[in-house]
């Protein structure tokens, strides 16, 4: 599982592509939802403050779950937490380049992911073609009725 730091991976994102249109934080949880959903993983963003007050932008995002740390605490701390809290820390891939919260991933054994890193991966899955699925049609066969159609075509329904 993936613990983003949102404004953190912004952040990264900003500098590193000076250029290019700035992105806002419903279109990068949706980016992050579909790189995660490609490889198979699932992941939190966290990011500070309440949010927008209408969060409906961050509905039905797979593979992602958005959350706010609220008033009183910061992304890091609650980033934290949820580091010492986990059952399986090794399964962990926190993304932050901040020293605090990549040193408290390194205590637990966890992966610890620049930012900048993480977002080269995530441009570099999502820019490669998606592979088609096979049609589960494929693996099941013909059905009786087509069958007997492709008897009868051949003359072999006898």
């Amino acid at each position: 599982m993936f613990i983003i730091d949102g404004h953190n991976l912004l952040h990264s994102i900003c500098q590193a592509e000076e250029d290019s249109q700035v992105i806002g934080d419903v279109q990068l949880c949706r980016i992050v939802g579909r790189y995660l959903r490609r490889i198979g993983e699932t992941g939190e963003i966290i990011f500070d403050g309440t949010g927008p007050p209408d969060k409906s932008g961050f509905d039905n995002i797979s593979n992602l779950e958005v959350f706010f740390a609220g008033i009183g605490t910061d992304t890091d701390t609650v980033i934290e937490k949820k580091i010492r809290a986990s059952t399986a820390p090794k399964r962990l891939s926190i993304v932050s380049s901040d020293r605090r919260l990549r040193k408290a991933a390194q205590a637990r054994k966890a992966t610890a992911l620049k930012s900048e890193a993480f977002w080269g991966n995530v441009q570099k899955q999502l820019s490669k073609k998606e592979k088609a699925k096979e049609p589960a049609e494929k693996r099941l066969g013909l059905s009786e009725s087509e069958t007997k159609q492709w008897l009868k075509y051949f003359g072999l329904d006898q």
